[in-house]
């Protein structure tokens, strides 16, 4: 290249994207440090990929992180604000939480949206979420998702999406009534907070 006068050509990766830093500084990271001592003071959140016949679907959760109980979930065909905001919906209608319950997620534009965030304002809720690069900030959820995929998920193929929705509905119900968390002092969220409220 050198003796024939020719030199390479480069390129930004990441292109410049103007407002994109106030966009995710518009949610703060409400956590860090955050003693959690009640159930409904703080959920998380969290969306996953699933596979029905090769096609892609995704699963959105709500958990209550003190006593790691299922609140909510919603499976669709799009991984956006509206499966979400589903998924949220379901949480507030089983557990009516008082105003102040923070909800936390990653910095997912899903979360971000305004349709997610209407919800959260029409119901009073703290919107908290990652700090930047720090993927463990939303461990629990991560660890839901890996202990959904290993335990049911992975063990099965679906052929359509009343099979998926029947097997994590199932998987819900035992994961909050029956399947013991060391954490929980080897107890079931639903036990858990029946002792423990």
């Amino acid at each position: 290249m050198r003796e024939n006068g020719i030199q390479a050509c480069t390129t930004k990766l990441y292109p410049r994207k103007p407002g994109i830093g106030r966009f995710f500084a518009s949610a703060t990271h409400e956590l860090h440090g955050l003693s959690i001592d009640r159930r409904d003071q703080v959920w998380v959140g969290d969306a996953t990929y699933l596979k029905v016949r090769g096609d892609w679907r995704y699963l959105a959760t709500v958990m209550d992180r003190y006593s790691r109980r299922i609140l909510g979930w919603s499976i669709g065909r799009e991984k956006d604000a509206s499966l979400t905001a589903k998924a949220l919906r379901q949480a507030i209608r089983r557990r009516r939480p008082s105003s102040g319950t923070s909800f936390h997620s990653d910095r997912g534009v899903e979360y971000l949206a305004s349709k997610h965030r209407r919800v959260l304002d029409q119901n009073d809720l703290i919107q908290s979420v990652n700090r930047s690069r720090r993927m463990t900030d939303n461990a629990h959820m991560e660890s839901w998702n890996k202990t959904m995929k290993s335990e049911m998920y992975h063990r099965y193929q679906f052929v359509d999406d009343r099979t998926l929705a029947n097997s994590v509905r199932s998987f819900v119900d035992f994961y909050n009534r029956d399947r013991l968390h060391s954490s929980l002092g080897y107890r079931s969220p639903d036990e858990f907070e029946a002792q423990c409220s």
